[in-house]
């Protein structure tokens, strides 16, 4: 069969995406029309765990240089290695097609790539057949003023805005190149266009610490949930995690010496455990890859900008399915090469933070994987 829409003919990355037809196997799937049954069984990888949330980091780049995540003197990837907006559309067309029911953009900070909105926009589709139950995406909320109203238009409900401090000096030097205020505007106006915003705070000893209760009243106050992560031992950052790492038991026990912490037993899938708050009437999740491991439920896998599927956050085993998208036009190869990867998911991940550990666990940064 022959391809309508050859790789080698698009566009440049930033370029407008045109509605390609996404050839997988001998069949061709049009993405405007992938229906919920899909031509492809739930993916079930070996550990019996159905696989239905891909979190897709659209760039590594970040406007911001966070002290948990990346070095302050960063070297970003070329552009002839990351993958188009046409490029990122097909592998999630291909993935929603086997099952997938939820997608996630991050980054870096998604929002600072160059028409990203476009890509957004083109993805939403899926959401209006019903092949998608949710797109969202995680952000630092720099752009967020700007985009708000645009990513609501384009089916998104939900996202996650990073933020670990209300102390405006605190964030200066956390996020090292970023304004809080800018970034408590980009939350009201995504309020203000109907987002549903939820508040990622990584816990860091001496820096925020004191700063956490303050945080999840003010969190609740304002009608948004809270979620509470550990910092994890990802790529080199100017400095010993272990002068960061904050357990988050540590945290709930101080807490509840405060207020009245109840557990929930709602699940998502994901890696939070969550709380009710009966003092704040709010919710707090709580992330802990290192004094509880999340795995045995994990139901992700992240792509990354270059087109690298990882299957564990906390593992370097991973697939490319970038050259099977790209020497490929049929799909074929693209499709084999995510029911490989699946096959191949582990059962957890490896993560420790510890003085006498130089190096940390995954050398590649969290702005590479896209968390």
């Amino acid at each position: 069969m022959k391809p309508e829409w050859p790789i080698a003919d698009l566009p440049p990355q930033g370029g407008e995406i045109r509605p390609p037809r996404c050839y997988i196997g001998d069949m061709t799937i049009d993405p405007r029309n992938v229906t919920p049954s899909g031509e492809f069984p739930p993916m079930i990888d070996p550990f019996g765990r159905a696989v239905t949330y891909l979190r897709v980091s659209v760039t590594d780049r970040c406007d911001f240089r966070c002290t948990y995540c990346m070095s302050e003197h960063m070297t970003f990837l070329p552009k002839p290695e990351i993958l188009s907006l046409e490029e990122l559309d097909q592998v999630c067309t291909a993935f929603i097609a086997k099952g997938m029911r939820k997608l996630r953009l991050t980054g870096g900070e998604p929002l600072v790539r160059r028409d990203v909105m476009t890509l957004i926009r083109n993805l939403g589709r899926h959401l209006d057949t019903g092949a998608l139950d949710e797109l969202t995406l995680t952000t630092n909320g720099s752009q967020l003023a700007k985009y708000a109203g645009d990513l609501y238009a384009a089916g998104v409900r939900r996202i996650n805005v990073s933020l670990d401090t209300l102390d405006e000096a605190n964030f200066a030097r956390i996020t090292r190149w970023g304004r809080l205020p800018q970034v408590l505007a980009g939350i009201e106006a995504a309020t203000r266009a109907g987002l549903k915003v939820k508040i990622n705070t990584v816990a860091l000893k001496d820096e925020n610490e004191h700063e956490i209760p303050s945080l999840i009243e003010w969190a609740n106050g304002e009608g948004h949930d809270i979620t509470l992560i550990e910092t994890m031992p990802m790529g080199d950052i100017d400095g010993d995690r272990t002068d960061q790492y904050l357990p988050l038991s540590k945290v709930r026990e101080q807490l509840e010496a405060r207020w009245t912490l109840t557990d929930l037993p709602e699940r998502t899938g994901g890696p939070a455990r969550y709380v009710s708050i009966k003092e704040t009437g709010g919710k707090l999740g709580l992330i802990t890859p290192l004094t509880h491991n999340f795995c045995e439920s994990c139901n992700r896998v992240r792509l990354t900008c270059t087109g690298t599927l990882f299957m564990c956050l906390g593992q370097e085993d991973a697939a490319d399915l970038r050259a099977a998208l790209r020497n490929d036009t049929s799909g074929a190869l693209l499709n084999d090469a995510i029911d490989e990867a699946i096959g191949r998911k582990p059962k957890g991940h490896d993560f420790v933070i510890e003085r006498k550990r130089a190096k940390p666990a995954v050398g590649r940064h969290m702005s590479v994987t896209g968390g």
